[in-house]
Parts: structure tokens; sequence; C-alpha cells
């Protein structure tokens, strides 16, 4: 299952019913879980960890060293779950001592052509980056996310569960579970209704989301008060609950 014409470290550990294709090289300090499938001319370099069932395309980009220029050369980490798709030209690096020294990648993420994952970013599961995603380093991306294609992201900046980014958005502050933003500057446009109903939200807890939005972005509350009232809601819905804790954690304030 390896290519004759591979260039695999003596030293990397790979699995059961790994294929690695022709001109591709595996670096040391690199570790391959079963089933995992590698094609031609891609170059992965450790410390790299890569769980079951991946699938890598051809000239990706794995686990090269931060695009920092406080990086020295120390020994930081990457960590990639399971059955994620990393499809042409996707760039993901390893991470800095300035953060935990470790990026992280979850499970059953597609990342389409041309995606960047800059060092210390956290990815959760089930996330979508289409085409040409950029982001910058220490982001946090929370399950069942979907960046839109050619969507920046600003260092330090959180996209939280179930949000949705519009084509060519530009984030530079926090994006509140449930909400859609689009634009540069990213501004909210509502919640991600469409993706809620196809994972079977009840239309209770959407339209207490949608209420959610309403208060938090429409109404003419102070701050203080629109909290309040969304606390308050937040009582009867878990979902509102999720918005709650992700405001009370943002550092970088949030798209309005």
């Amino acid at each position: 299952m390896i290519d004759a014409r591979a260039i695999v470290d003596p030293s990397a550990n790979i699995g059961d019913n790994v294929k690695i294709g022709p001109f591709s090289i595996i670096g040391p300090d690199v570790e391959i879980g079963n089933g995992t499938i590698i094609e031609s001319h891609v170059v992965i370099k450790g410390p790299t960890t890569i769980g079951k069932d991946n699938h890598i395309f051809q000239f990706a980009s794995i686990g090269e060293q931060p695009q920092d220029l406080k990086y020295n050369g120390e020994p930081t980490r990457l960590e990639i779950g399971d059955r994620n798709t990393i499809r042409e030209y996707v760039s993901l690096n390893r991470g800095t001592v300035d953060d935990e020294g470790v990026t992280v990648i979850g499970s059953d993420n597609l990342f389409m052509v041309s995606c960047h994952v800059a060092h210390d970013c956290r990815i959760g599961n089930h996330i979508i980056l289409a085409n040409a995603v950029a982001l910058a380093g220490h982001v946090h991306i929370a399950d069942h996310a979907i960046l839109g294609g050619y969507t920046t992201v600003h260092q330090f900046t959180r996209i939280g569960a179930h949000s949705f980014s519009g084509f060519a958005t530009a984030i530079d502050r926090d994006v509140l579970p449930f909400f859609t933003v689009a634009g540069n500057r990213a501004r909210a446009y509502g919640i991600n209704k469409e993706g809620l109903k196809r994972r079977d939200f009840s239309r209770e807890a959407i339209r207490a989301l949608q209420e959610t939005f309403k208060i938090l972005i429409k109404s003419e509350y102070s701050h203080k008060v629109a909290l309040e009232n969304v606390r308050e809601l937040a009582k009867t819905y878990p979902e509102v609950q999720q918005v709650v804790e992700f405001l009370d954690q943002s550092e970088r304030g949030w798209i309005r």
C-alpha cells in the first residue's frame, strides 16, 4: 500500500491498511492511523499524529512549521482525528510555545481546496471549510460550523457551534453559536435556520434562537438589558444557554 516512489522516514509509525501514493514524503515523528489514504505529492512533517480513515489529497502540506516569526524550531505538534477529508493544497501548521504548543483538528471534517489552518488553531468535529478559507493563529471553531469560500478569520477569534459564514466573509470578532454572518467586515444576518433544520433541531428551539437574535441584534435594548432577557430565555432552552455561555467567555467581542 506504500508506493515505491514515496519517501517514508524509518521512524514514522504507519498503521494497517494505510495507502501512501507516489512522491509523497512522510517525515520523522509522524504517526498515521489505520485505513488513512494519502495521495501522491503530499508532504507530512512531524511531530504530527493522524488518526484513522482520513483521506489526504495530492499537494497538501501537513505539519509544517508555523508561519510565526517568533517560532525557533521548538518541537510543537499537530494532532488530527479520524475520517477527515483534506483536499488539494490544504496547509495545516503545527502549534507554537506561545500557546499550548499544538494545533488540534477533530474528526469528520471537510477541508476544501486551498484552505489554511494556522498555528494553535482548534477545530472541532463535523466542520466544513470551503475553498480558500484562511484561519489565522489561535482560532477556535466549534462543532458543525460551516465557513463559506474565501472566508478569512482574525487570530484569537472563536467561531460558535452550528454557525455559518457567507462567501468572502472577513471575521474579526467572535461569531455566536447558531448565527449566520456575512460581509467585509462581517455582520450578523440571522440564525443558521436551514442548517438547524437539517440537523433536526426542534421548531421550538429554532424559534427561541430566532428570538435570541432579535433581542441581541435588532432590539433597541441596551446591551445589559438584552443580555438579561436572553438569560431569562436560556432558562427554558439549552440552545440559548449555549449562546449565553459563549457570550460570557468572549474576549474579542462578538459580531453584531
